[in-house]
């Protein structure tokens, strides 16, 4: 009598043969996700401009550790000088539709929420606080968005076995579906429906993670100049 093991792409397994390889992807970002939600019962205790800059400090350590696992962001570039502009100009887009996209019923709710304002007593801007919270919202989200939300999950949904999926080869179906749940992350949902699936395209068209994170990085530079420029504190 033959025994055969249970296969791993089988059943459950097909999901848990896929944690080793997602935890450094996805970790920053559910660390991330979770002190967002613990900040009503931290408000108390520490100051709510500390507690945002705290979640980026928290999932940079995060993809510092997991750093040697992210061969997609660590091989050498594969894209060419013009693909990189093409990046760049998708994130100036995107940030002036993620401006456009404004009205109420584009919104997750209508009331404000908890923003970051770096200024003084006096109403100047505090140079540290423009700092810190440029370094969380210009580059360590994108980097950690596109790995969790490209990189991982848009393969995934895919393929259990995400790792050997060429993103050049990822369907409609995985394309659209994890961006609309990148889509509801967002409060502004219909503009983040938007940028989920051009960078999704992105990484689709080039196979490269980094043509992600650099249009990601734009666009969230873009509209850091705009709310520098205006005090519009809204969209942070």
């Amino acid at each position: 009598m033959s025994s055969t093991a249970p296969r791993p792409s089988a059943g459950p397994w097909r999901f848990a043969s896929s944690i080793p390889e997602a935890l450094p992807r996805a970790a920053p970002f559910a660390a991330f996700i979770l002190l967002l939600a613990a900040t009503p019962l931290l408000e108390g205790l520490v100051e709510a401009r500390w507690l945002v800059v705290g979640r980026g400090f928290a999932a940079a350590a995060l993809l510092a550790f997991f750093w040697h696992a992210y061969d997609e962001l660590r091989a050498p570039p594969r894209t060419s000088p013009a693909a990189g502009l093409l990046s760049v100009g998708a994130g100036v887009a995107l940030a002036v539709a993620w401006l456009a996209l404004d009205a109420d019923w584009m919104r997750i709710g209508t009331e404000g929420h908890g923003h970051f304002v770096p200024v003084r007593a006096d109403g100047s801007l505090d140079p540290l606080l423009v700092a810190l919270r440029l370094l969380g919202f210009v580059l360590v989200v994108p980097v950690m968005e596109e790995l969790f939300w490209r990189s991982f999950l848009m393969r995934w949904i895919e393929r259990r076995d995400f790792l050997a999926v060429d993103p050049r080869t990822v369907g409609a179906t995985a394309l659209v579906l994890s961006s609309a749940v990148f889509a509801l992350e967002h409060r502004e949902w219909l503009a983040g429906l938007v940028a989920g699936l051009v960078f999704g395209v992105i990484y689709q068209r080039t196979g490269n993670l980094r043509a992600c994170v650099v249009s990601h990085c734009t666009t969230n530079l873009t509209i850091a100049g705009w709310v520098l420029a205006t005090r519009d504190w809204s969209l942070w």
